[in-house]
């Protein structure tokens, strides 16, 4: 990439393509001047107050959110992107934390004044560009975006990225995913997840791309979305959102002749959602790794080689290791099995304020990431599992995707999700949910997992589910799987 910056990237597209489709949502279409213009004005309005300042953006995927984010850059401030699907207490924590000048949100928060934005305003604020003073002031080393990285136990983290690792995470992404000019991309994740930013926000820029943003992901509007706006990269993430698109009663009658990358990422994909799909669609999953702290890490390609059911190869200028899980320090041989870290231009320097957390996370100058896998010969990795997902049972390691995989072998299963229970006896158990495409109960699944597992392995109770409770990012939400075996009242035993 030519850009040092984010906004550069913006700023070349918009000059090279001005008339060019920019983002387009049910009640508002801009193109890259309009676009630009609106941007232009907002940061005008913005810079006396938070220049060199962190300025939180509380908003939907949405048109506002993008003219917010680049105003704010173009401001000289440091966007902070919080997750608009968070409850009002963690946001304000989140916020406590930031120090920020303003929120940029459709809703006030008390103590901390709110630029409000939505659509509507966006459309009363558009007004023609002047190219000649819309200026970038960033430099390589600004933040150019504060993410945020766990939340499953305790606030989640400010992870502040650069300028330069931004633009490397682009030039990575881009790597595995190769766009072409004028792509038409469909995101479904949040811009504030690292997923979501790379398909919706950073990387649609690299080529003049139009950004497609569904008002909701409602399965049968994004089979839609896909025919009548001619997508040709969808941005879907996680494998519950493939999932809920091929379960959509519109899908099966649906052709997608302009569809040409299926990126796949935020969680490991099982085999048989690879299979459906590319049954379906005659498209393959391009399955890629990455995490806030450094995303992409690896990523099947075409041209370095697809291998279902892995997460890729590293992508360029990039460490992939796996390494023991008693000291992190002994590098494992092919084929066995450790704690992934990982290392690479477009990783982060830490956790703003958190330094116990940094210290665990950043060792040896390498990211640990508390997942577990294997890298074959080849150079494949692949994804085990979380290494606080393992399950203890007797003294064995029991990984619930090995269960996950098997059970969505069964014909008449749509979507499995493993987890732990305490048990007096063994320590834990695993403990299996499921959704159905067809009929089936308890008593075949449990038979069909005895005749394929080891006795330890054996899940200790199944249950079916409607549907798989889903986190703000599009994944399974096991935390809330794993709350709800509290609530039973029947005993698990086994």
């Amino acid at each position: 990439m030519d850009s040092k910056t984010i906004s550069q990237t913006f700023l070349m597209s918009a000059r090279n393509a001005p008339d060019a489709l920019y983002c387009k949502t049910a009640s508002i279409q801009l193109s890259y001047s309009d676009a630009a213009g609106a941007i232009q004005t907002l940061a005008n309005e913005l810079h006396p107050s938070i220049q060199g300042r962190t300025v939180a953006i509380i908003l939907p995927n949405s048109a506002a959110f993008l003219i917010a984010y680049f105003a704010v850059l173009f401001a000289g401030g440091k966007p902070a992107l919080v997750n608009y699907g968070h409850p009002q207490s963690t946001v304000e924590e989140l916020l406590a934390g930031l120090n920020a000048a303003i929120t940029i949100s459709d809703r006030t928060f008390e103590g901390i004044p709110n630029r409000l934005l939505n659509e509507q305003i966006v459309k009363e604020m558009h007004k023609p560009v002047c190219f000649e003073t819309l200026r970038d002031p960033g430099k390589a080393t600004d933040i150019a975006a504060i993410l945020f990285s766990g939340g499953t136990t305790g606030l989640p983290k400010q992870v502040p990225h650069t300028n330069a690792s931004i633009v490397a995470t682009m030039e990575r992404g881009d790597w595995g995913w190769q766009t072409k000019d004028q792509d038409v991309w469909l995101p479904v994740a949040p811009f504030t997840h690292i997923y979501g930013y790379l398909m919706g926000l950073a990387n649609p820029l690299m080529r003049a791309g139009a950004v497609i943003l569904p008002e909701r992901f409602q399965p049968d509007l994004i089979v839609e979305m896909l025919v009548d706006e001619k997508v040709t990269i969808f941005g879907g993430g996680p494998p519950a959102i493939y999932q809920a698109v091929m379960a959509s009663e519109k899908f099966e009658n649906a052709a997608f002749p302009n569809l040409r990358i299926c990126p796949g990422g935020g969680a490991p994909f099982p085999i048989d959602v690879h299979r459906r799909w590319h049954a379906a669609t005659g498209l393959k999953i391009y399955e890629g790794y990455g995490m806030t702290e450094i995303a992409p890490i690896t990523i099947n390609t075409e041209h370095d080689g697809v291998k279902p059911g892995s997460a890729g190869k590293a992508v360029p200028d990039t460490v992939v290791e796996i390494v023991d899980l008693e000291t992190g320090t002994v590098v494992l041989g092919t084929g066995q099995t450790g704690e992934i870290r990982v290392k690479g231009p477009h990783m982060m320097t830490g956790y703003t304020g958190n330094f116990e957390e940094t210290l665990q996370t950043l060792k040896h100058g390498y990211i640990y990431t508390g997942d577990i896998g294997t890298v074959d010969d080849a150079g494949f990795l692949t994804i085990t599992d979380r290494k606080k997902n393992v399950i203890f049972v007797n003294g064995f390691n029991v990984f619930p995707r090995e269960i996950e995989e098997l059970l969505l072998n069964h014909p008449a299963i749509s979507g499995s999700c493993v987890v732990a229970h305490s048990h007096a006896r063994s320590g834990e158990v695993p403990i299996a949910f499921v959704t159905l495409r067809s009929a089936a109960d308890i008593d075949e699944i449990m038979a069909y997992c005895r005749e394929n597992l080891i006795a330890y392995k054996l899940p200790a109770r199944v249950f079916i589910l409607e549907s798989m409770p889903l986190t703000t990012a599009g994944k399974v939400d096991r935390i809330k799987l794993q709350n709800s075996l509290e609530k039973r009242h029947d005993p698990i035993s086994g």
